[in-house]
Formats: C-alpha cells, structure tokens, sequence
C-alpha cells in the first residue's frame, strides 16, 4: 500500500494556511445562499451536493482517484481503522449547516471566534489522545500559549465588528437577547470543536486510501446523505423555503469545501491535528481581511485591530509550531 509522503512543517504549514482561505469565502457563500433561500438546511444541503458532483468526477476522470476508489470498500471491510470514521463527512456537515444557519444570526466575526475556540481546544485534546495519523503529541506549556494567544489574537482581529455587531443591536431586549445569543453561539463553538475529530479521521483513512481524494470522497457521501434526510424531515414538517438562485457563485461553497477537507486530510499526517488546524485558522483570518478590503459588504471597516490581530494569529503559530527544546514550559 502506497501512503501519502509527509511533508516538512515549512512546506505543510504554508499549505495548511492557503487552503483556510478558503473557508471565509465559503462561510460568506454558504452564509448569503442560506439567506436567499430562508433555510439554512437547505443552503447546506446545496453545498455539499455540489461538492460531491465534483468529488465524483474527480474521482473518476484521476488515476490516483481511481486507485483511491478501489481502496475504500477493502479499507472499510478490513477494518484497517475504526468503521466509524467513515462518518468523519457528518461532522463536516454539520459545520456548513453551522455555518449557513449562524452567520446571517451572528455575523461572519463572532462564527469565527466561536469556531476557532472550539477548533483550538480539541485540536490540543485530539493531538493528546493520538486520534491521527501523527501519533500523540505531548501538551506542552508552549503549545497551550500558542492556542491561548490564537484565540486572544483572533478576537482581536474580529473586535471591530462584533463591535458594530453589539451597536447595532443595542436596542433588544437584554436578557432574552443574550439567552438566545449564547444559545446560537454554542452552535459553532460545538462544530469547530469537532473539526479537529474530523481532520483526525480522515488523516487516517487518507493512509490507508493512498491519497486524500477518497477520504475527501467518502466525507461528502456520508455528509450529503445525512443532509438530505434533515432536509426531507425539514420539509415534511415546515414546507420548503424559497427557489434555489440562479448566479453561479452560489454553488462555489461545496468545491471549496473539498479543497480544505482534501489538503486537512494530507497534512494532518505530517504535522498533526493542531498545527494543521492553526494554519487554516490563519488563513481565515488572512482571508477574511482580504474579503473585507477587495469585496466588502455594507458597514464593513478594515480597522487596526483586524491587521494587528491577524498578525498576532501568525506569531501565535509560529510559537505553537516551532521545534523548542524539550524542556521549554514542558507539562
């Protein structure tokens, strides 16, 4: 069996925080779909099906596709890692679906924050256990700095508009608001927080699949099975919401979906669930300032705090990935 080659941390790490540009793009996409159609399931549902249409193609028309598809069943079968983690494409799910239902509610800044908390704290925990392709990982003082000062960085990066967020909202009522606030940020607090589960998992099958094609093939199967049965329930119950749009933007979620999935899936292998996690919130938070600079949306402010706030981020990882003796703040 052929395993995907590791790659050096300057190689991976650059990788991992191109392929999180992505996700801001994504999350405004998924985001102003699930607006438009007045149903969140529904905006997730569309994501995930465009991203498997491609998948399959993929899939099919590469030769490392093709021999990927021929490992799947006998990986599955063999039991070569736990049967479960075929499902690794249900937690995905349920981040876009996060994502399409919270970010009209909470706002493109206040998902991230929530997400990357989450994201951070079992990236730590994932990388302990030794859930991924990458073995354990001791917790070290260094490494625990590292995530507490992304996540300080991070809010800082997106003050400014929770800030706008807060002013705009200044005249509902407190108490229920806050209740239903904290209600709806636990959402992608819980997704980003599966996130690393996800990458762990589907680290390991890329292993034994040969490449990250299949493994990224077999998370929108299993995601856009689950979300086409919530969305049939959704429909039975309360109708379905408007008719899908006709610009062509709106269907770029589920491809960019398949581009940090796939290249998640790579790199967990050589540079663990928490360092492949920092690099993509990097470049989230890189490029959700370059959304708010080149395509902004109305209110929008590129302040001080953003560009700060980023390049903290970037220091942040540089503490947490950098190979320090041994001894340094060690637990």
């Amino acid at each position: 069996m052929t395993h995907p080659a590791r790659l050096p941390l300057l190689a991976g790490l650059p990788l991992a925080v191109a392929a999180g540009l992505f996700i801001p793009v994504q999350g405004r996409i998924n985001g102003a779909l699930g607006a438009v159609l007045g149903d969140g399931i529904g905006a997730a549902v569309v994501s995930f099906t465009t991203g498997l249409v491609l998948m399959i193609v993929i899939s099919l028309l590469l030769p490392k596709g093709r021999a990927g598809l021929a490992r799947i069943l006998p990986a599955v079968r063999e039991r070569r890692f736990p049967p479960y983690y075929v499902l690794a494409g249900c937690i995905g799910a349920f981040f876009v679906f996060a994502q399409s239902f919270t970010v009209g509610l909470l706002g493109v800044a206040l998902f991230t924050v929530a997400a990357v908390t989450g994201q951070t704290v079992s990236g730590l925990l994932v990388d302990r256990l030794g859930i991924g392709p990458a073995g354990k990982k001791r917790i070290t003082g260094i490494r625990v700095l590292g995530c507490l000062l992304t996540i300080a960085a991070v809010a800082w990066a997106v003050s400014p508009r929770l800030a706008g967020s807060a002013a705009a909202g200044g005249g509902h009522d407190g108490g229920s608001g806050t209740g239903a606030l904290l209600a709806t940020i636990l959402l992608p607090v819980l997704a980003g927080f599966l996130m690393s589960f996800q990458q762990a998992m589907n680290g390991t099958a890329t292993v034994h699949y040969g490449t990250p094609i299949a493994a990224t093939l077999v998370n929108f199967i299993t995601g856009t099975a689950l979300l086409w049965i919530a969305w049939l329930i959704k429909l039975a119950v309360a109708g379905a919401g408007n008719g899908l749009p006709g610009q062509w933007w709106y269907y770029l979620g589920g491809p960019m979906g398949a581009v940090f999935i796939g290249v998640g899936a790579l790199l967990v292998r050589s540079l663990g669930v928490l360092v492949t996690g920092l690099g993509m919130i990097a470049g989230q938070l890189l490029g959700s300032l370059a959304l708010d600079v080149v395509l902004p949306v109305p209110g929008t402010v590129v302040a001080l705090p953003t560009v700060l706030g980023t390049i903290l981020t970037l220091a942040a990882i540089v503490l947490a990935t950098l190979p320090w003796p041994k001894g340094a703040l060690k637990r």
